[in-house]
Formats: structure tokens, sequence, C-alpha cells
């Protein structure tokens, strides 16, 4: 998105790793900051203007803030089953693995499958430990093979940048509100709202799960404060949560690491971080991305012994990764179902 849209390094980096440092601090646990799929999918594809961006991010929050505090975020979340939220989990697990497997994995041919194989390979060796996550390793391996092939091409001696502070107009909000709040929203409820309350809580049965009001409340915040120092929109999401736990983050220390990461990234190096985003190799990328989709995945084995359960879970993720608008779609038909589940188990 940094790069389709021409928008401003230090801007984009600094704030995108501010809020990762305050959610980790903020929730203590590996809650992440991501950008949001579906603005991010109209923005690579279509020549989407930095104001409509920034626009659309105050849109977004601006609608998320009113469905954490009229309460509609807390009823959602009493009518949507357990059985379709996985089937949104499982959805999501199955929309990142063929993105990695497809476009991602093979991107650089023969050189980009042997990289993938040794991102693998760390990943399976250290997956669990708590004290050599895998994603250090992962990451440092990819950047390494980028400034190995081409670090000549990242340029720009070490400088301090700043946000640059923006003011979206009213017709930057409403355009903002119709090309990309509409499509993300039903997304957002139904993976960064509802699937990472879910999630947390099976990750972390000790500890108190966040609700669905507060996570609502952090995604409006995120919002509608970056937009105004030129920041992306951005969501939670049982993606990165997955993602973070697998790699061996237990703590808000993974996402604030994370986070400390961009930071640094868009206050020394902002000249030379557009370059190096576009040079890490994206073999690596899709690694990532197969380890977060199997993440989720695996949490359907809570309905392997259910039939008719475990059978719309899969129709619900089936719908949720097919069609457009899936996972609006697939909230309302596994809702509607779910009170039948039982009775889609195969007669013997």
């Amino acid at each position: 998105m940094l790069l389709a849209a021409h928008l401003d390094a230090a801007s984009v980096l600094v704030m995108f790793g501010l809020m990762q440092v305050v959610t980790g601090l903020l929730y203590r646990m590996p809650m992440p900051v991501q950008p949001l799929k579906a603005v991010a999918a109209i923005v690579i594809t279509h020549q989407v203007a930095p104001a409509t961006i920034h626009g659309g991010g105050l849109a977004i929050g601006a609608l998320m803030l009113v469905l954490a505090i009229t309460g509609a975020l807390d009823w959602l979340a009493s009518v949507i089953p357990l059985v379709v939220i996985r089937g949104l989990q499982a959805g999501l697990g199955l929309q990142l693995a063929t993105l990695a497997l497809r476009d991602f994995i093979p991107s650089h041919g023969v050189p980009g499958y042997l990289l993938a194989a040794a991102a693998f390979a760390i990943v399976l060796a250290l997956l669990g430990n708590r004290r050599f996550p895998p994603a250090l390793f992962v990451i440092a391996l990819g950047i390494g093979y980028a400034l190995l092939l081409r670090g000549e091409a990242i340029t720009g001696a070490p400088g301090i940048s700043l946000p640059v502070p923006q003011a979206p107009g009213w017709d930057a909000v409403v355009s903002g509100f119709l090309l990309l709040a509409l499509p993300q929203i039903p997304l957002s409820l139904g993976n960064s709202v509802l699937a990472t309350r879910q999630l947390a809580s099976d990750l972390f049965p000790d500890r108190p799960a966040p609700t669905v009001r507060r996570i609502g409340l952090t995604y409006a915040a995120m919002n509608l404060v970056s937009p105004f120092f030129g920041g992306i929109p951005v969501c939670h999401g049982s993606g990165g949560m997955a993602g973070h736990y697998a790699l061996g983050g237990r703590t808000g220390g993974s996402v604030i690491l994370y986070g400390g990461f961009f930071l640094l990234a868009g206050l020394f190096f902002a000249t030379a971080a557009g370059a190096l985003v576009e040079l890490f190799p994206r073999p690596i990328l899709g690694v990532l991305l197969v380890v977060e989709g199997l993440a989720l995945l695996v949490l359907l084995r809570d309905l392997a012994g259910h039939a008719g359960r475990f059978s719309l879970a899969l129709l619900v993720a089936l719908i949720a990764a097919g069609l457009p608008y899936g996972y609006l779609v697939a909230m309302v038909v596994g809702a509607l179902l779910a009170p039948w589940a039982d009775r889609l188990a195969p007669s013997r």
C-alpha cells in the first residue's frame, strides 16, 4: 500500500510502529495491528489518492466507534455462534495460505523456493520456542537476502524523519467511506473483532479475554488518530495474532518489538525504507502467511467430533474466502444455519 499509493514513508512507518507499541502495552498479549485487507486490495488495484486513503481511515474509525459505543458489537457477538467464528477464522486461513502459495512463494522462481524452504525449516526447528522466536530469524534471513542481492539499490543516509500532518477534507471522508469503508467493515466485524476476541480466549484461557467493545474501541481510536499524521487505515486481526503466537509471541512484547522495528525504520531510515520494503523477498512473506493460515485452520479441531458443525464451519469458510463481501454473507448464512448444524451431518 505504501508504494502503490505513493504515501510518505516516514508517516506510514512511524504511525504503524507507534500503534503496535501502544497496543502491546494496552493488551499485554500479541494483539496485532495490521493494514486493512480490503482497503489494501483496493488501493493496490486502483489508483487511490492519499487523501482518500486518509479520509477512508477516518470513516472506518467513526463507523467502528459508533458500533462499539452503541452496543452493536456486543449484540453481534451474542448472535454469532462459535461454529460461525471458527468458519470465519478458517476462511481467513484459506485466503492467507492460498495467497502465499499462489502469489508469494513462487514469485522468485527456484531461488525463491529454496529461500522459502530455508525459512520453513527455521520455523519448524524453533516452533514454540519463546527464547528464540523463529520470526526474528526468518525476517533476518529475508533482510540478509535483500541486502546481499540488491543492497546497492537501498540508498539514503540515516536521518531523522517525522510524520507529516494531514487534514483530510469532507470530500475525502465521503469518497473514502464509499470506496474503502463499505467493503472493509464486514470483514472487520468478522475477523478483526469477533474472530480476534475468540482467538484471544482460545490461546490465553488463563487470562481475561478482551471484550469486543474494547477491541472495537482501540480499532476505532487508531483509525481516528492515524490519518491526521499520514498513517494508513489499520485493524486488529485473528491472522496476525495466530502468526505471533505460532512464531513464539506470548505477551505484548512481541508486538512492541515488531512495532519498534517500524518506528526505527520510519524515524531514521525513511529514505531507504521504501526500497527495502520493495526488495524484501516475497517468498519469506509467503512462509509467514502460510504459518498464520495453518494456525487458524488448526482451530477447527475442536469441531472434529461434530460432523454437522464441522460441515457448517467449512461452508462458512468457503463463503468467506470465495465470495464478494464473503465475511458478511458468511456471518448471515452461518447464523441462520447454526440452529440446524447437527442435522448437516451425513446420515449413516
